[in-house]
């Protein structure tokens, strides 16, 4: 009998970027194949296409449905037949289309449990904005799509660092209004319950960064950091999260201080993101951590400067794929002990001076 094998499902993002060119140099290399069955949700003719522009030897195999995709080939299921014109590193309307169309079909049929874990290759957050999809990026998309009521949780990750977000795609004139003790307090709790369940850290250290400069200088520059940030620290250490700062995110990152901690919380953007990828260099994923489904991505954009020329970098969609098969290993192992527990027993009091009895009664303990 054929093993079965974890499904990745790959969504082919914008399709005028390099998300293609990095989709097939990685399974350009057989032994990825080994470790799962991948299914890219896009069309075969923008896949040849691609193929031939770059002079790639990958190939493929053109399946309808998820239910065909067989193991140690790369499947590409068809999401859409109508003709896409491919224009490399040219944003498009009909580009922005293409990708929502294998976007929407994956979340299909992620409701219908035909895949393990999804991969998307970058999609331009402009193009793709439709009737159907009015969010800020893929995270918002997919948390409403098949969340279930969970909250998401951006965070930025390699072998060395991890990094999430409070607040994620918001104009810098809004931040300092979302940030919140309650926002704080939920993004930190689901940070903390990722770094346990999603990869394995039994008591992670979550280092807070302040929002002003050199930590409000005790108020003359803000007092977000006295009248939030800290009242949610004390907040999550009372929860048995091991929260501490808030740290100014310059020193912090300019003394190695990250090192230190097994994650690091951000207030926004570009506070956590541009240092993250600075160092981080070419083997950066974006985990979309809170939800039932695993999600993750390259920590790179469409790239239409580089598009269509075979010189984008596969290595951060490679390692966001290796991300997402870890993790969903992960979450079994950890959530095996929890699916049966034990029966505790209760001394049940007696009156009468008669030897007290156990009375069975059955709790699941808390992760």
């Amino acid at each position: 009998m054929e093993e079965k094998k974890i499904r990745v499902a790959i969504t082919h993002g914008d399709t005028n970027g390099i998300g293609y060119e990095v989709i097939l140099k990685t399974f350009a290399d057989p032994a990825i194949l080994e470790l799962c069955t991948p299914i890219v949700y896009g069309s075969p003719k923008v896949a040849a296409y691609h193929r031939k522009a770059l002079d790639l030897p990958t190939n493929f195999s053109i399946i309808e449905k998820a239910e065909d995709a067989q193991n140690g080939r790369l499947n590409l299921l068809t999401t859409f037949e109508e003709e896409v014109k491919v224009e490399l590193g040219e944003p498009s309307k009909e580009a922005g289309e293409a990708a929502l169309k294998a976007l929407d079909r994956a979340m299909t049929d992620y409701r219908a449990g035909l895949y393990d874990v999804l991969v998307t290759a970058p999609i331009n957050k402009n193009t793709i904005q439709s009737d159907l999809f009015h969010f800020c990026g893929h995270t918002e998309y997919i948390e409403q799509s098949v969340g279930d009521g969970h909250k998401a949780l951006m965070i930025l990750m390699n072998d060395n660092l991890r990094v999430a977000l409070v607040t994620t795609h918001l104009p810098v004139k809004d931040i300092a209004q979302a940030i919140t003790k309650e926002k704080i307090v939920e993004k930190a709790t689901i940070f903390h319950q990722a770094l346990k369940r999603d990869l394995r850290i039994s008591s992670p250290r979550i280092a807070v960064l302040s929002l002003n400069p050199h930590a409000g200088d005790g108020g003359v520059i803000g007092t977000e950091e006295q009248e939030t940030i800290i009242p949610a620290i004390k907040e999550l250490e009372e929860g048995g999260v091991y929260a501490f700062g808030p740290y100014a995110a310059d020193g912090f990152f300019g003394s190695g201080m990250y090192n230190r901690f097994d994650g690091v919380l951000a207030m926004y953007h570009d506070q956590g993101l541009a240092p993250f990828k600075t160092l981080a260099l070419e083997n950066g994923v974006n985990f979309t951590a809170g939800l039932p489904i695993v999600r993750t991505s390259p920590d790179h954009g469409t790239a239409y400067d580089i598009a269509g020329k075979g010189v984008a970098d596969e290595q951060s969609f490679r390692q966001a794929i290796y991300a997402a098969i870890d993790i969903w290993r992960n979450r079994q192992n950890y959530d095996e002990p929890l699916a049966n527990p034990l029966p505790k027993l209760y001394h049940e009091k007696r009156e009468d001076g008669e030897k007290a009895r156990f009375t069975v009664k059955k709790e699941h303990p808390k992760s």
